[in-house]
C-alpha cells in the first residue's frame, strides 16, 4: 500500500514508482483483492456513463472505456478517441489517458501504453490505482492533512467515540469488521443497532456493513468478505478505495454544499478582479481590463444563475435534514443567505468604478514605461561615459612621470573636466526623472532609485577624484617636480665643476715628478700642503653636492614618487663623485709619502754632493797646483838636469801616492751616478775634470822626466854644457806658451838669438823642427835644432859609426843590444825614437839607427 506520512497527496505520486516496482511480485491474495475492489469502483462511475466492464485487464485494452471513465470522474472531455481496431490504435487512446492523467499532475513510472494493450494486469491495476489516488483520495483534507493521511485522521475522527475500534492503517485495523461498521453508525445511526454486533464474527459484520452502504449510500459491494478476514494481511489498495468511497458519501454531501456555497461567497465578495491592485506593466493592466470586460460579458451571468440556485440547494438541504430528523445545516457566520446578498450588492457597486480606475491605471502605467525606458536609455549613455574614469582618475601615473610629461597630463585633465562639466545636465536629468518615477508610483521605483543613487554616488566621486587628480597634478606633482628639477640643475651646476676639480687633483696627484735638490722637492711639498688645506672646503663643497641630491631623493620619498632620481642635466653621479672623492682621499696620504721618501732621497743625494764635492775641492786644487809646480820648475830649472831629474822623480813619487784619493772619489762618483744625480752646486769640479786633470798631472810628469833625460842624452851624446843647455831652455821658455811655441814665437825666438832669416831658410829650419807641419815647436825639437847648430859637422859620422860598432857591424841594431850597451835612460830614449829598419837583411825589432844619427845629428848650413 501507499507509504504513511503527514506530507499529503504530492508524497503518493512521489513513491509510486518504488511502490509499483515491489508489487510487481503481487500477493496473488492481494491481486485478487484489487481486481475486485477497482472492478467495482470502476463501474460505481462507468454506470453513470451507462456502461460497465466485467474483466479489467481486458475491457480497458482499446483504452475507449479508460477515457469514458477518466471524463466521468473528471467531468472534463478528453481528446476524441479513435475509432480503429488495431493495435496503434488502442494505443493511442490509452496514450491520451494516460497523458491526461500525466496532465493532472501524476508522474506515470514503468506504465506504458503497450502494457495496457496487452492486457497486463499488474500494470492495468496499477494505473486504476493511480487514477483512484488522484481522483478519490489526494482531495481529502482534514485538519491540514490530506490524502492518504486525511483520510486515515477522517476515520479515526468519526470512530473515536466507538469501543474495540482503533484504526491505525488500511489493512489490519479492518479485519474485524467493526470499523465500517462504526462509520456508517457515526453519519446514519438509524441504519444499524452498533450495540448488537460481535467482533469475533468478523464475516458478518464486513457482510452487514457493505450491505447496508450498498443499499442505503449507493456504495457497491467492492470486498469479499472471506479474502478480509483470511488473509494475514488485507490489501490496503483495496481497503483504501473501499474506505474513500464512505469519506465522499458522509463528509462529501456535506461539504459539497459548503464547498459551492463557500466558491460562490470567495467569487462574490472579495473577487480580485475588482479589487484596485494596480499592476507593473501596462500590458497587465491591458490585461486586467480584458479580463473585467471578459468577467462581465462570460463569467458573471452564471454567478447570477449560481446565486439562485444555492438558494435552491439551501432550502432543499434543510428539508432533507428536517425529514431525516437530522439538525438544520448552519452556515457558518457571515455566510447567511443574507450575507451573500449583500456581498452580491458590494459586488455591483465595485464594479462600477473599476473600469474607471482601470483606464486611468493604463495611462499612468503608459507615462510611467515612457520614463522609465527614458531614464533606462539615460542612465545606460551614462553609465558608458563613466565607465572606467573613476580607475583612469585614481591612477597615479604622475608619480613616475617627468615634469614635461605632468604638464601634458594637467592638459589632459582639463580637457576631462571640460567633458565633465558637459555631462552635469544628463546626471540632473537622470535625477528628474527617477524623482518624477517615484511621484507617479512606478513599481519598480526601488530598482530606479538604486541605479540613480549609484549614479549621483558616482557622479560625486568622479567630482571629488577629479579634483584630487587636479591637485595632485599641480599643488603637489607639478611644484615638487618643478622644485626637482631645480635641485637637479643646481646639481648639475655644481657638480660638473666639481668633478673636473677632482680629475684634475686625482691627475695632480698621481703625476710622476723628477727633482734634482732639495729645493725642488720642499716646492713640491709646499703646494701639496697647499692642497691639503683646500680639502676642507672640497669637502664642505661635495657635502653640499650630496645635500642637493639627498634633498631630491627625500622628496620623492617623503610624497611616494615613483620616479627615478636620476638627473638629466648631469652626467655626473653621485656614485661618481663619491667614489672620485675616495680616491682622492687614498691618494693624498699616497702623495705624502712618496713626496717623503724623495725628500728623504734628496737628503741622501746632497750628502753625497757634500761628500764628493769636499774631496773634489782638495783633489782639483791639488792637481792644479802640482802642474803648476811641474811647469814652474820646468821653467825656473837652473841646476844640473841631474837634480831637476831628482826633484822631477820626487813629484811624480808623490803623485803616485796620492793615487788612492782619487780611487776613494772615484767610489764616491759611482754613488752618485747610481744615484742618479747629475749635478752639485758645491763644486765645480766633476770626475770627469778630475780625471783629465789626473790623466794630464801623470803623462806631463812623465813628459817632463822624459824630455830632462832627453836633455842628458843629447846633452851627453852633443857635448852641450850646462850653461848652454840653461840658455836653450831660457830662450825657449821666454817665448813658448805651455811649453809650445808656435811659429811666429819660434821666428821671434831665433831672431832674439841673432838669427838673421828669409822666408826660405825658416821654411827649412821649420821643415826640420816641425816635420809633420803641426804649427807649433816642442822644447825637445827646439833643443835638437840648436844641438845641430852648434856641433862640429861630422858628429852624425861619429855616432853612425858608434852604432855600428854596438852592431857588430849590421846595418841595424836590436833594442837588447841597445839596452845592453847604453845606460837605461839613453837606451830607453833610443829605442822610442829609432824608425825600423826596412832595408837588406831586415829582422823583427829592427832599429834604423843610420836614419835615426842623421836626423838627430843632421848637418846644417848654418
Amino acid at each position: 500500500g501507499a507509504k504513511g506520512g503527514g506530507s499529503g497527496a504530492g508524497d503518493e505520486y512521489m513513491t509510486q514508482e518504488e511502490e509499483w516496482d515491489r508489487d510487481l511480485l503481487l500477493d496473488p491474495a492481494w491481486e485478487k483483492q484489487q481486481r475486485k475492489t477497482f472492478t467495482a469502483w470502476c463501474n460505481s462511475h462507468l454506470r453513470k456513463a451507462g456502461t460497465q466492464i466485467e474483466n479489467i485487464e481486458e475491457d480497458f485494452r482499446n483504452g475507449l472505456k479508460l477515457m469514458l471513465l477518466l471524463e466521468v470522474i473528471s467531468g472534463e472531455r478528453l481528446p476524441k478517441p479513435d475509432r480503429g481496431k488495431m493495435r496503434f490504435h488502442k494505443i493511442a487512446n490509452v496514450n491520451k489517458a494516460l497523458d491526461y492523467i500525466a496532465s493532472k499532475g501524476v508522474k506515470l513510472v514503468s506504465i506504458g501504453a503497450e502494457e495496457i494493450v496487452d492486457g497486463n494486469v499488474k500494470m492495468t491495476l496499477g494505473m486504476i490505482w493511480t487514477i483512484i489516488l488522484r481522483f478519490a483520495i489526494q482531495d481529502i483534507s482534514v485538519e491540514e492533512t490530506s490524502a492518504k493521511e486525511g483520510l486515515l485522521l477522517w476515520c479515526q475522527r468519526k470512530t473515536a467515540p466507538y469501543r474495540n475500534v482503533n484504526i491505525q492503517n488500511f489493512h489490519l485495523s479492518w479485519k474485524d469488521g467493526l470499523a465500517f461498521n462504526a462509520l456508517i453508525h457515526r453519519h446514519r445511526p438509524d441504519l444499524l443497532d452498533y450495540d448488537k454486533l460481535d467482533e469475533d464474527d468478523p464475516i458478518g459484520n464486513i457482510n452487514l456493513a457493505m450491505e447496508i452502504a450498498e443499499k442505503h449510500l449507493d456504495i457497491p459491494k467492492m470486498l469479499d468478505a472471506e479474502d478480509v478476514v483470511n488473509t494475514a494481511r488485507p490489501d490496503e489498495r483495496a481497503i483504501m478505495t473501499y474506505v474513500s468511497c464512505y469519506y465522499h458519501a458522509f463528509a462529501g454531501a456535506q461539504k459539497g454544499l459548503c464547498i459551492q456555497y463557500d466558491l460562490f461567497f470567495l467569487v462574490a465578495f472579495s473577487l480580485p478582479l475588482l479589487q484596485l491592485t494596480p499592476e507593473k506593466t501596462m500590458q497587465a493592466m491591458q490585461k486586467k481590463l480584458e479580463d473585467f470586460r471578459d468577467y462581465r460579458r462570460k463569467h458573471k451571468p452564471p454567478k447570477v444563475q449560481e446565486k439562485c440556485q444555492l438558494e435552491i440547494n439551501f432550502n432543499t438541504l434543510q428539508t432533507k435534514l428536517r425529514i431525516s430528523n437530522r439538525p438544520a445545516f448552519m452556515p457558518s457566520e457571515g455566510k447567511m443567505v443574507s450575507d451573500i446578498a449583500g456581498a452580491w450588492q458590494r459586488l455591483e457597486q465595485a464594479e462600477k468604478g473599476y473600469e474607471e480606475w482601470l483606464l486611468n491605471e493604463i495611462r499612468r502605467l503608459e507615462r510611467l514605461e515612457h520614463l522609465a525606458e527614458k531614464f533606462r536609455q539615460k542612465a545606460s549613455t551614462h553609465e558608458q561615459w563613466a565607465y572606467g574614469k573613476e580607475q583612469i582618475l585614481l591612477q597615479k601615473d604622475y608619480e613616475s612621470a617627468s615634469l614635461t610629461e605632468v604638464r601634458a597630463m594637467l592638459r589632459k585633465h582639463e580637457a576631462f573636466e571640460s567633458d565633465l562639466a558637459a555631462h552635469q545636465d544628463r546626471v540632473e536629468q537622470i535625477a528628474a526623472i527617477a524623482q518624477e518615477l517615484n511621484e507617479l508610483d512606478y513599481h519598480d521605483a526601488a530598482s530606479v532609485n538604486d541605479r540613480c543613487q549609484k549614479i549621483c554616488d558616482q557622479w560625486d566621486s568622479l567630482g571629488t577624484l577629479t579634483q584630487k587628480r587636479r591637485e595632485a597634478l599641480e599643488v603637489k606633482t607639478e611644484k615638487l617636480l618643478e622644485t626637482i628639477d631645480q635641485l637637479h640643475l643646481e646639481f648639475a651646476k655644481r657638480a660638473a665643476p666639481f668633478n673636473n676639480w677632482m680629475e684634475g687633483a686625482m691627475e695632480d696627484l698621481q703625476d710622476m715628478f723628477i727633482v734634482h735638490s732639495i729645493e725642488e722637492i720642499q716646492s713640491l711639498i709646499s703646494a701639496h700642503d697647499q692642497f691639503k688645506a683646500t680639502l676642507p672646503e672640497a669637502d664642505g663643497e661635495r657635502q653640499a653636492i650630496l645635500s642637493i641630491q639627498n634633498e631630491v631623493e627625500k622628496v620623492i620619498q617623503s610624497y611616494s614618487m615613483r620616479i627615478s632620481a636620476s638627473n638629466p642635466y648631469s652626467t655626473v653621479t653621485v656614485e661618481e663623485i663619491r667614489s672620485k672623492w675616495e680616491k682622492v682621499k687614498q691618494l693624498v696620504p699616497q702623495r705624502d709619502q712618496s713626496l717623503q721618501e724623495e725628500l728623504a732621497r734628496q737628503h741622501a743625494n746632497e750628502r753625497l754632493r757634500r761628500q764628493f764635492a769636499a774631496q773634489a775641492n782638495v783633489i782639483g786644487p791639488w792637481i792644479q797646483t802640482k802642474m803648476e809646480e811641474i811647469a814652474r820648475s820646468s821653467i825656473e830649472m837652473t841646476g844640473p838636469l841631474e837634480d831637476q831629474m831628482n826633484q822631477l822623480k820626487q813629484y811624480e813619487h808623490n803623485i803616485i801616492n796620492y793615487k788612492h784619493n782619487i780611487d776613494k772619489l772615484e767610489g764616491d762618483h759611482q754613488l752618485i751616478q747610481e744615484a742618479l744625480v747629475f749635478d752639485n752646486k758645491h763644486t765645480n769640479y766633476t770626475m770627469e775634470h778630475i780625471r783629465v786633470g789626473w790623466e794630464l798631472l801623470l803623462t806631463t810628469i812623465a813628459r817632463t822626466i822624459n824630455e830632462v833625460e832627453t836633455q842628458i842624452l843629447t846633452r851627453d851624446a852633443k857635448g852641450i854644457t850646462q850653461e848652454q843647455m840653461n840658455d836653450f831652455r831660457a830662450s825657449f821658455n821666454h817665448f813658448d806658451r805651455n811649453g809650445l811655441m808656435d811659429h811666429d814665437d819660434f821666428r821671434a825666438c831665433l831672431i832674439s838669438m841673432g838669427y838673421d832669416l828669409g822666408e826660405a831658410e825658416f821654411a827649412r829650419i821649420m821643415s826640420l823642427v816641425d816635420p809633420n807641419g803641426q804649427g807649433t815647436v816642442t822644447f825637445q825639437s827646439f833643443i835638437d835644432f840648436m844641438t845641430r847648430e852648434t856641433a862640429d859637422t861630422d858628429t852624425a859620422e861619429q855616432v853612425i859609426a858608434s852604432f855600428r860598432i854596438l852592431a857588430s857591424d849590421k846595418p841595424y841594431i836590436l833594442a837588447d843590444e841597445l839596452r845592453r850597451e847604453l845606460p837605461p835612460e839613453q837606451a830607453q830614449y833610443c829605442i822610442k825614437r829609432m824608425p825600423p829598419y826596412t832595408g837588406p837583411g831586415s829582422v823583427p825589432g829592427a832599429l834604423d839607427y843610420t836614419s835615426f844619427s842623421s836626423a838627430l845629428y843632421g848637418e846644417s848650413d848654418l
